[in-house]
């Protein structure tokens, strides 16, 4: 991706949402700019206008640490978009690659045998391995059985592994699934432009963007507001085709021996219908896996 472009696009987005009566300034007349103006921003951030154009333009190479903080105070950038706007310098210094552990490329990475044990091991709840493209890489048997339709699209479609934003913006079923559907697309655009940030070089996550951008409206408006998000904890509504309506807690954990890769733990509220509602897909998960093994054990035998 185009390091000046993405610079470029962040900071006029940022300054376009910052009120002059928000930065403590005079509203006046005649603004023909929404938000602060270029001269505006370099005077509160103590820089010349002539340098803060420059950054404007995308040139971040070479900034300093006190300088991008100045520009992030006077943006009043929260903790993902301040994240993100020093990621752009990194990456416009060519030192992303020298600060950041070697990301993998989700089709080839291989599940470790005591990863998928650990996976394995939480029973209440749907628990799963992502990379920052929302490739599903590994999952437990509740998870596969929460993701059922976002496995089954991506089958279906001979797309491997499963991910997640080409589900929320590609299939009609994700409206359905995603109760908060419009929020949903917002963090799923978000997560993968903060990725972009992160890993500017990422062709597939380009080629994901490429995809998307041309195939859905909705995906090529939120990506145009180069919003950014760090999603760590929260509270999700799903409305699952088996179960009904859940509402799930999240924890995100990124793993120190994957670098770029987050462990997802989804729960429910212990005693609340949600929990008894993700223990009938737990049974219904078993009874899939049960059939399908009774399956193959009957073809074995057939071909013996």
């Amino acid at each position: 991706m185009d390091n000046r472009h993405e610079v470029r696009e962040f900071l006029l987005s940022r300054r376009a949402r910052i009120t002059p009566e928000q930065a403590g300034l005079p509203a006046g007349t005649n603004r023909r700019v929404p938000g602060l103006r270029r001269s505006e921003v370099a005077a509160l951030a103590g820089v010349s206008v002539e340098y803060y154009a420059k950054l404007e333009r995308g040139a971040l190479a070479g900034v300093s640490t006190s300088v991008l903080d100045a520009i992030a105070r006077t943006l009043r950038l929260d903790d993902a978009e301040r994240a993100h706007l020093f990621d752009l310098a990194q990456a416009a210094d060519g030192t992303s690659a020298l600060v950041r552990p070697r990301r993998r490329v989700g089709r080839q990475w291989m599940t470790r045998p005591s990863l998928q044990w650990a996976l394995d091991a939480v029973t209440a709840g749907p628990a799963f391995v992502r990379n920052g493209r929302m490739d599903l890489l590994a999952a437990n048997q509740l998870a596969r059985a929460f993701y059922d339709e976002v496995y089954a699209s991506a089958a279906a479609n001979g797309q491997h592994p499963a991910n997640l934003a080409r589900f929320t913006f590609l299939d009609a079923a994700a409206r359905r699934f995603y109760t908060e559907w419009e929020a949903a697309a917002d963090i799923v655009v978000a997560m993968l432009r903060t990725e972009a940030g992160r890993d500017p070089r990422d062709k597939d996550l380009h080629d994901l963007v490429g995809e998307l951008s041309t195939r859905s409206d909705d995906f090529r408006t939120r990506w145009g507001a180069h919003n950014v998000r760090l999603h760590g904890t929260g509270t999700k509504q799903y409305h699952h085709h088996v179960v009904g309506d859940l509402t799930l807690a999240y924890e995100g954990l990124e793993m120190a021996a994957e670098p770029g890769l987050t462990l997802t733990i989804y729960t429910a509220e212990p005693g609340s219908p949600s929990a008894e509602r993700l223990q009938l897909l737990a049974s219904w998960a078993a009874s899939l896996e049960a059939d399908a093994l009774a399956d193959t054990t009957r073809k074995t035998e057939a071909d013996a």
